[in-house]
């Protein structure tokens, strides 16, 4: 349980709810066990009397005869035996008796009371049973609230290198799945744990105080039962595992084929598509018929053990009772408390599975809560970049891919000032989009430095100089949200108003799209914004980026599904915004750099030539390639 343990300071903060807890599983199990014993006693006082007054009769004896020999001084005096028994409690059921009827009067009398008592013990019972879970049970769900912001602040917290080397459904696990595994230790098995501890040590105490030899007897196949459904917890463990496995990579199946059902219809893959999820389902559908079977076991063992445990007790028991070392009521009692233990020995097995399960999950979600982001900002004592930037410059930087080895950019050297659109061009994997990334300081560079202002962004606060940053990244990203929401998406520490996201939809050039859905800018994108053309989304993001008014503004590649009438409209409004920010403008198409002040252009990581455009275009080189193809007639 070593992993489990780091789940002590979550626990410390609740310590209320844990005592609660403790406090009422005591109450809770000292009324479940106080209840057998009327059951047992009320049998003892009944057949008593039966055996003082009722017999006799039955045999032949007159009423006088029967209660003067109760009564005598030599014979024990069965209503001293009940008097003594339930004194001050009972002892007011317990008139002098004077007849056959005043026997049986008060032998229904007494089973009212005790019945009367029996249901008083056990709806006490059930009290302390509601107050336990709305303690521990509540106590599981607040620490599991805390843990999933906890892992949420962490998925923040660490850098895109990670999330590369990272399968999107496994962090979805970490903190949905494994959170759940976590809770039930923590809920249910600390619950159950405690419950066993406690309900094991007062009805023992009372078994043993009544009978030992009768209690080994009794307890004897109750171990059995737990080493039992141990090992087909365990199977259920492992088989339960597998239907996960195969329900989750049906569930990728589906998910795949429908987010890519536009392709499934165009090539008319319909009917392989069914034939390979029929396959997915029979391999899902033979893991959980598995299980099924193994699930069956269960309440058989629970059933047989419990039987043979009450078996043992009747029969030892009797045998005891024959001989006169114990009261019949006793058996009955013995019967209740061998079933009381029933299900705490057979959740041994559980809860231990449940243990087992939460180690795991907690070792995963230990192993990336323990990382540590590669891009952080320095000390506390480093100086944030005031609004005013005065430039961005490379400085002889290289970059090599960790997770490939490949070397992206080498010895890239260039400048964006204040006021100036700078363009970043060149052919298809020439390493463009990691100058963004490295702009934004998403990424750090192998070698050399990229400075803002004069000084290396490692040196500079991470969230105040992002704060200064309007970021346009090529896989454009919009949310399950309205326009106006993505738009203001930007904003962290003030709300929008519409006039502003309007003004900037403009900018963009899309606010004649947005104006024209039928809820305008209360609508609702669907995932990814998948109710919008590519276009649309690229616009929208731009918007987005506008709304900021950020001192630099990085845009990759976010043109390349507009036409050249909406291209021109929106490098006019960045031209615009050129006058007072640093834009750094990230293109393959010509016509979109064309109005930079300066083009650096890369081929396999280098720049291989930079300089205004209209001088690169005269100059034979690459960019003037560039512009003959992407300008010549087709």
């Amino acid at each position: 349980m070593r992993e489990l343990w780091k789940l002590n300071p979550y626990i410390a903060r609740y310590p209320h709810l844990l005592l609660g807890g403790i406090v009422f599983i005591f109450f809770t199990n000292v009324f479940a066990v106080y209840a057998p014993s009327l059951i047992g006693e009320g049998v003892n006082a009944m057949k008593a009397v039966d055996e003082a007054f009722l017999a006799p009769l039955r045999e032949g004896q007159s009423e006088a005869e029967v209660f003067a020999q109760a009564a005598a001084p030599e014979f024990p005096s069965t209503l001293e035996w009940i008097r003594t028994r339930f004194e001050g409690g009972l002892a007011e059921w317990a008139p002098v008796l004077n007849g056959k009827q005043d026997a049986l009067a008060w032998m229904k009398r007494l089973a009212f009371w005790q019945a009367g008592l029996f249901l008083l013990a056990y709806l006490l019972k059930g009290i302390f049973l509601f107050f336990t879970r709305q303690t521990i049970i509540v106590m599981s769900r607040r620490i599991e609230y805390d843990l999933k912001g906890t892992i949420f602040d962490q998925y923040q917290r660490l850098d895109t290198t990670f999330y590369k080397a990272q399968d999107t459904g496994d962090l979805m696990n970490r903190i949905s799945e494994d959170v759940s595994k976590v809770r039930m230790y923590l809920g249910p098995a600390i619950m159950y744990t405690l419950n066993l501890t406690m309900l094991i040590l007062l009805v023992v105490s009372v078994m043993v105080y009544i009978d030992w030899k009768l209690t080994l007897y009794a307890l004897l196949p109750l171990p059995l039962m737990s080493v039992g459904i141990y090992f087909v917890s365990s199977r259920i463990n492992r088989q339960s595992e597998a239907v996960q496995r195969q329900q989750s990579g049906l569930s990728t199946f589906v998910q795949q084929h429908i987010a890519g059902i536009r392709v499934l219809k165009s090539f008319q893959r319909e009917n392989d598509a069914a034939t390979r999820f029929s396959k997915e389902g029979d391999r899902y559908k033979a893991s959980a018929l598995d299980l099924v079977k193994t699930e069956a076991l269960f309440m058989p063992i629970i059933v047989l053990l419990v039987g043979l445990s009450t078996i043992l007790t009747i029969y030892i028991g009797g045998q005891r009772v024959i001989a006169g070392e114990l009261e019949v009521g006793h058996i009955f009692q013995f019967v209740f408390y061998v079933n009381l233990l029933t299900w705490p020995f057979a959740s041994v097995g559980w809860v231990t599975s449940l243990v087992q399960k939460a180690e795991a999950s907690m070792k995963r979600i230990n192993d990336f809560m323990e990382a540590e982001p590669l891009i952080q900002s320095p000390a506390a004592s480093k100086s944030a970049p005031s609004t005013a930037l005065n430039s961005l410059v490379f400085d002889n930087v290289s970059y090599r891919y960790p997770e490939t080895g490949v070397e992206a950019l080498q010895g890239i050297s260039f400048s964006v000032q204040a006021g100036q659109v700078v363009a970043i061009t060149g052919r298809t994997g020439s390493g463009k989009s990691t100058i963004a990334q490295l702009a934004m300081r998403i990424v750090d560079p192998s070698s050399g430095q990229v400075k803002l202002n004069g000084r290396s962004l490692s040196e500079w606060n991470l969230d105040a100089f992002r704060r200064l940053t309007g970021y346009v990244p090529q896989d454009v990203f919009l949310f399950s949200d309205s326009i106006a929401g993505n738009i203001a998406f930007g904003l962290a520490d003030e709300k929008a108003d519409l006039a502003s996201v309007k003004g900037a939809a403009v900018e963009a050039h899309v606010a004649h799209n947005i104006e024209g859905f039928e809820n305008g800018y209360e609508t609702v994108l669907g995932e990814r914004g998948v109710n919008l053309s590519g276009g649309q989304k690229q616009r929208i993001s731009i918007a987005r980026a506008f709304l900021r008014k950020p001192p630099l503004l990085i845009l990759d590649d976010c043109l390349s599904a507009v036409d050249t009438e909406t291209e021109e409209v929106i490098l006019k409004s960045i031209r615009e915004r050129g006058n007072e920010a640093a834009v750094l403008l990230i293109s393959h198409r010509i016509s979109s750099i064309r109005g930079a002040d300066w083009v650096v252009v890369l081929d396999a990581g280098r720049v291989v030539e930079s300089g205004a455009p209209s001088d690169l275009a005269k100059a034979g080189g690459l960019y003037a390639r560039m512009v003959e193809q992407q300008t010549e007639p087709v």
